[in-house]
C-alpha cells in the first residue's frame, strides 16, 4: 500500500503565484539562477539557491547560504507573501505542455514507506548534491522542492481528481516557458480520506524525478529521530517522517530522450570511428536531422552529419538494465570505442536533455567538435521493470517534461 498524507501547505499568496513559482534548483547554472533573481526578486530561486542573494565569491555551500535561504522564506512568509494552509489539505497540481495535460496530487508520502523501497529509485545520488539538500532542509526547517513520484495508473484515482478539477482552482498561470500551472485545494474531510483509501490499493510509487531531494529528505528524518529519541505520542509521527511529493498516474507521462555529446573521438579519425561503428550497427547517411524512431534505434551527428546507427544482431539481454539503449550505446559504443567508462565522473562526455532539440547538440557538436547521439526515450515502463527489481538506471537515463514548479507547496517539518 502507499501512504498518502494531508498537510497544512505553506504556499504563495494568489497573485504572486506566477511570480515565485520556479523550475527546480538543479537545471539551472549558478550565473543562470543569478540573473532570473535579479531579474525576478520574487522568484523562489532566492530561496532555493540561497547564494543568489549573496556576493558571487561566496561558496555556494557555506553557511551563510543556507542561513539566507532560511531568512528568505521567513521575511517572505512575515510580510504575507506566503500563506499556510488552516487545516491539512491534499492539493491537486496539473501541468499542460503543447495541449497534453498531466494531473498529480500533491501531498506527503512516507519516510518510512522510502525505506521499506515501498516509494523505489532507479538512480543513485551523489553525496555532495545530498548533503546540500540535507543543509537546505535543516536550514529552512521545510522541504521546498517537492519530489515526482509515478505510480501505476487507477482508474478510481482519475475519476475523483477530474471531478475536483471541475471547482475553481487556487493558482491558474502560463509560465514563460508556456507551460499552463494550475493547482486546486482539496480540504474536505470526506474527499481526504477517500484518497488515503484509493492510494491504499497502490503497491508501489515510483521516484521519476527528485532523488536527492528524496534521500536528502529521508537523511534529515534519520538525523532527528536519532536526536528526539522517538519522543512523541504514541501511533503519531512528527512531520519530518514524511517528504513533499505530487503523485501521477503512468500514463499521464512524458519521458524524453536524454541525449549524449562526447567532446572528442578518443584520437580516432572520423573515417575511423564509423568504420568501428558498423562492426555491431549498421550506419546510414540520414538528409536531415531525425530523431530515432525505434528502440534499439541510435541518431548520430559527427562532422555536421547526421546518421542513423541500428543494432545489427538486437539481441534481448536478460537483465533488464542491459535492455535499455542507454545502456546499449554506452557498452558498444561510449566504453570501447569513445573511453568513457564511467559517464558519471569522466569529464569528456556530457547529457542533454531532450527538451532542447537536435538543434542544441548541433551546435555543441558545430562549436567544440566531437560527437553527438541522440536516443530512443526510456519508456516509463522500463523505469518501473528496473526499479521493481531493486536495480539502478545509467546516469541521466529520463527526462521528464514539464518539470514541477518549485515554490509553489512547501512542507514545514
Amino acid at each position: 500500500m502507499a501512504v498518502v498524507k494531508p498537510f497544512r501547505g505553506i504556499r504563495p499568496r494568489k497573485d504572486l503565484a506566477e511570480e515565485i513559482a520556479a523550475l527546480p534548483y538543479d537545471v539551472y547554472t549558478r550565473e543562470e539562477a543569478r540573473k532570473i533573481v535579479r531579474e525576478n526578486p520574487f522568484s523562489f530561486l532566492k530561496i532555493d539557491r540561497g547564494e543568489t542573494q549573496l556576493s558571487e565569491e561566496t561558496d555556494i555551500y557555506s553557511p551563510q547560504v543556507y542561513e539566507k535561504a532560511s531568512e528568505t522564506l521567513q521575511n517572505m512568509r512575515d510580510k504575507g507573501e506566503f500563506i499556510q494552509e488552516k487545516i491539512p489539505a491534499f492539493y491537486i497540481y496539473e501541468l499542460t505542455m503543447n495541449g497534453r495535460v498531466q494531473t498529480g496530487l500533491g501531498a506527503c508520502v512516507s519516510v518510512e514507506e522510502y525505506e521499506k523501497q515501498i516509494i523505489k529509485k532507479h538512480e543513485n545520488t551523489r553525496k555532495e548534491k545530498e548533503e546540500d539538500r540535507v543543509r537546505h532542509v535543516d536550514s529552512c526547517k521545510a522541504q521546498t522542492g517537492p519530489i515526482f513520484l509515478a505510480y501505476r495508473y487507477q482508474e478510481n484515482i482519475y475519476e475523483l481528481l477530474q471531478e475536483k478539477k471541475k471547482e475553481s482552482p487556487v493558482y491558474d498561470f502560463v509560465a514563460e516557458d508556456g507551460i499552463h500551472h494550475r493547482m486546486w485545494v482539496i480540504g474536505q474531510k470526506e474527499d481526504i480520506l477517500l484518497i488515503e483509501k484509493l492510494f491504499q490499493k497502490v503497491p508501489g510509487l515510483y521516484i521519476a524525478d527528485g532523488h536527492h531531494r528524496a534521500a536528502s529528505a529521508v537523511r534529515v528524518a534519520q538525523k532527528k529521530r536519532e536526536q528526539e529519541k522517538n519522543i512523541f505520542p504514541q501511533g503519531e509521527k512528527p512531520e519530518y517522517e514524511y517528504f513533499l511529493a505530487v503523485l501521477f498516474a503512468d500514463r499521464d507521462l512524458l519521458v524524453m530522450d536524454y541525449n549524449r555529446w562526447v567532446k572528442d573521438l578518443n584520437g580516432k579519425t572520423s573515417e575511423e570511428f564509423l568504420e568501428l561503428l558498423k562492426k555491431n550497427f549498421s550506419v546510414t547517411p540520414l538528409t536531415e536531422a531525425s530523431h530515432p524512431e525505434k528502440k534499439g534505434q541510435f541518431t548520430m551527428y559527427l562532422e555536421h552529419r547526421w546518421y542513423l546507427l541500428e543494432e545489427k544482431l538486437q539481441q534481448m539481454a536478460a537483465d533488464v538494465v542491459d535492455q535499455l539503449d542507454v545502456s546499449l550505446l554506452q557498452r558498444e559504443v561510449l566504453s570501447p570505442l569513445l573511453g568513457i567508462r564511467d559517464p558519471k565522473t569522466d569529464q569528456r562526455i556530457r547529457f542533454v536533455g531532450g527538451v532542447r532539440g537536435l538543434k542544441e547538440l548541433e551546435r555543441m557538436t558545430d562549436k567544440q567538435g566531437g560527437v553527438a547521439f541522440a536516443l530512443y526515450p526510456t519508456s516509463v515502463e522500463e523505469l518501473f521493470a528496473v526499479a521493481d527489481e531493486g536495480k539502478l538506471m545509467p546516469p541521466k537515463s529520463t527526462w521528464f517534461e514539464p518539470k514541477l514548479r518549485s515554490g509553489l507547496l512547501i512542507h514545514s517539518i
